[in-house]
């Protein structure tokens, strides 16, 4: 049984870039671990979801436990830290926000669970964090931190690629219509760079679900709900990532577990 440890920076990033990874490791036996890095407390929530007293904190561990379930999670790990917001935002200035913490002293919370795991594989985001939010920016930068702690080598960026998203919009134009596209240019990673690329098409029914569990995030998750079953596969249904410290080029179809 190998153990592969997802590290993220909010309660409903584990869908977008792991999700199948992380469902396709559980189904043959191994050992799944999500480390979440913040509340999700800066994100924003529909009119009247809350229940009274509730807050917005509460309502995403709920939904990421929910999630967790789906993609077959066996140990969830919240570290808790306060939500950085987008670049840009009031909340980048907290000093107790994700993006401000010390890289050593959040790594070492992290390395202790890579230890106590026995971690096979970690993943992370890549230097720009997908898109330059700055919780996930810090994530790279932890969890290189805590895998060099540890003495750990197989760390994976995940990250979109790029030149399939830009594939993608050009055969179905009305992906973007009404919606600003997003500036390609600095989303992701360019395929050139990439080593690994995971067919998770078999997982699609758990992805839906761990997305239909994040319903404080309907602005984020609505629009892919919405989407055939063809459509979300041929967005979703391929995770890449980047192997620090390999060649580019698609040598692995699958993490070494």
């Amino acid at each position: 049984m190998g153990v592969l440890v997802c590290f993220h920076a909010h309660p409903d990033d584990e869908v977008f870039g792991t999700g199948g990874v992380m469902r396709l490791a559980a189904d043959a036996g191994h050992r799944v671990v999500l480390v979440v890095a913040t509340d999700g407390a800066a994100g924003e929530v529909p009119e009247g979801l809350l229940r009274p007293g509730e807050s917005l904190a509460d309502r995403r561990l709920t939904e990421v436990e929910r999630s967790a379930d789906a993609l077959g999670v066996a140990r969830l790990v919240p570290l808790g830290y306060a939500d950085s917001g987008m670049a840009g935002t009031p909340e980048n200035a907290n000093p107790a926000a994700f993006c401000n913490v010390d890289v050593d002293s959040a790594a070492r919370r992290l390395a202790a669970v890579l230890d106590e795991e026995g971690a096979d594989v970690v993943t992370i985001y890549d230097p720009n964090g997908g898109y330059g939010h700055p919780d996930h920016v810090q994530v790279h930068h932890v969890g290189l931190r805590a895998s060099e702690m540890v003495g750990h080598h197989a760390v994976y960026e995940s990250a979109l690629n790029r030149d399939h998203l830009r594939r993608l919009i050009a055969a179905n134009p009305d992906m973007t219509e009404g919606r600003t596209p997003p500036d390609l240019d600095s989303f992701g990673l360019p395929e050139s760079e990439l080593t690994t690329t995971v067919d998770v098409s078999a997982t699609m029914a758990a992805k839906r679900a761990a997305m239909q569990a994040h319903a404080s995030q309907v602005g984020d998750f609505g629009p892919m709900l919405s989407l055939p079953d063809d459509m979300l596969q041929a967005a979703f249904g391929i995770e890449w990532f980047r192997r620090r410290g390999a060649e580019p080029g698609f040598a692995e179809t699958a993490l070494p577990l």
